[in-house]
């Protein structure tokens, strides 16, 4: 991916808080200088599966079934379905009931474990695994679309896969979020570990793209798609809350322990600030 220019709008990027971070002046889009390596040993190290699958849980469970009301309320017949990174297969198994569902996972253990569960899912890359002319109503990257370097070959792809007005859902973190608008106040007194924890820098699969609803409106655009949804989901929630704080770092219990009291204390006051989580659901043009 070309590190000089956006994709959203074409404008240029320049060097942002870190050597491997870039920005857009124009669009406030931000990208990052970060390989994914899914399948290689020792990134898997730095990161407890069991403990992030429990501790994603319950905040992703209720996400994507208030996501599926949004795709249920524009597609009623239902349909065609394919999840991109289907992961644990949640939104899978809540397609189900509604579309003709399938799963794609890259992450050679957790599709074992998906596919051990009897969902059907396959193994490998959008859009690799596709059989020719296979086509789809409703195409979902639910906190994927994020981590794919080549964003627009991806979302071509897309658009070729989808039916006469099939509908492509994202689902990702926003550079808008309370959480992320503190980290980067952090790198200004350079605190530069929690910026990394929210790009997953060193992880499997780290973030390589930060949008916004603004510029992610114009991404798809740009790609021959029109938004016609846009809304914000919860980014946290009590429950799993200390197996997310755990599943990765090396931080002790103490410091655990503060860090989910401070969060549980502020966690009202939290849901009144812009969310972390962005969605937008767009036809193709």
């Amino acid at each position: 991916m070309d590190n000089n220019i956006c994709p959203a709008c074409s404008g240029e990027l320049s060097t942002g808080v870190k050597w491997w971070h870039f920005v857009c002046s124009h669009c406030d889009y931000e990208k990052a200088d970060l390989q994914p390596v899914i399948n290689e040993v020792s990134p898997h190290t730095l990161v407890n599966e069991t403990a992030r699958e429990a501790g994603l849980r319950d905040i992703r469970v209720g996400n994507f079934k208030k996501l599926l009301g949004v795709i249920a309320s524009l597609k009623p017949a239902g349909g065609t379905l394919v999840d991109v990174g289907c992961a644990h297969g949640w939104f899978l198994e809540a397609a189900m009931g509604k579309f003709d569902s399938l799963g794609i996972e890259p992450d050679e253990a957790v599709f074992n474990a998906t596919a051990a569960r009897g969902l059907p899912v396959r193994k490998g890359y959008f859009p690799d695994v596709l059989e020719a002319g296979e086509m789809f109503d409703v195409i979902v990257f639910n906190d994927v679309i994020e981590h794919i370097p080549d964003i627009g070959e991806v979302l071509s792809e897309c658009y070729q896969r989808l039916n006469s007005g099939g509908l492509l859902v994202l689902n990702l973190p926003s550079s808008d979020g309370v959480f992320y608008k503190v980290s980067r106040l952090f790198c200004r007194a350079d605190k530069f570990d929690y910026f990394e924890r929210l790009w997953q820098k060193d992880f499997p699969s780290p973030h390589v793209h930060y949008f916004n609803a603004r510029n992610l409106s114009g991404l798809l655009a740009k790609n021959s798609f029109v938004a016609v949804k846009t809304g914000t989901l919860p980014t946290l929630g009590l429950a799993g809350l200390y197996s997310r704080i755990s599943f990765a770092g090396n931080l002790g219990a103490i410091s655990k322990a503060l860090i989910y009291c401070a969060v549980a204390v502020s966690l009202p006051v939290l849901r009144l600030l812009p969310s972390d989580i962005v969605y937008v659901v767009a036809r193709k043009a």
